[in-house]
């Protein structure tokens, strides 16, 4: 695969990831509990949206910084709720790239749009229940992470690295469990 190639797989997988994000289909099925590292979280704004008080993009820099990425950007799909950034290296003549996404998103479960529950796991960050999606496009690629944010909404981190999924998972899961004690209480 060319670099320009690479280049189009991944900014095709973050926007589509950005776009699937949004819609709000619910999973039917349970996949298999796992449990993560704990860690705590900041209280709660009182508003009615949990994330009033939140910069997605600053988070992401955050959590980023230090790691080569980019200056995190709104992403195109979802810019109210969502940025990206992104690592590129072309180190010994051997290209990578990965993108990494959040998504604070009111209004819908951590538990919409899991395309194969099958696949799919499931258990708790801290106190947080999250599920783990690999190639939630169905493209080799892909991960994402989907954090309950409270009875309806939810944080979500996604990663895309190529054709890598694993990659993928490990950098979502990185990122996740660093995003969870930014954000507000369950």
């Amino acid at each position: 695969m060319t670099r320009k190639n690479t280049f189009a797989l991944l900014a095709g997988a973050a926007v589509a990831f950005v776009i699937v994000a949004g819609c709000d289909n619910s999973v039917s099925g349970a996949p298999q509990p796992e449990t993560a590292p704990s860690t705590s979280s900041p209280s709660a704004a009182n508003s009615g949206n949990p994330f009033a008080s939140l910069d997605q993009c600053k988070i992401l820099d955050e959590i980023l910084a230090g790691q080569g990425y980019s200056p995190a950007t709104p992403s195109v799909a979802d810019s109210q709720r969502s940025c990206q950034a992104q690592f590129t290296s072309t180190a010994q003549d051997k290209f990578f790239s990965i993108t990494v996404g959040i998504a604070l998103q009111n209004g819908q479960k951590y538990t919409d749009n899991i395309r194969d529950p099958k696949t799919s796991r499931s258990g708790k960050l801290g106190e947080r229940p999250f599920i783990e999606q690999p190639e939630p496009l169905g493209i080799a690629g892909g991960c994402q992470v989907g954090m309950s944010v409270g009875p309806n909404a939810r944080a979500l981190v996604i990663a895309a690295s190529g054709t890598d999924t694993a990659a993928a998972c490990k950098k979502a899961e990185q990122v996740a469990v660093a995003v969870d004690p930014k954000l507000p209480k369950n």
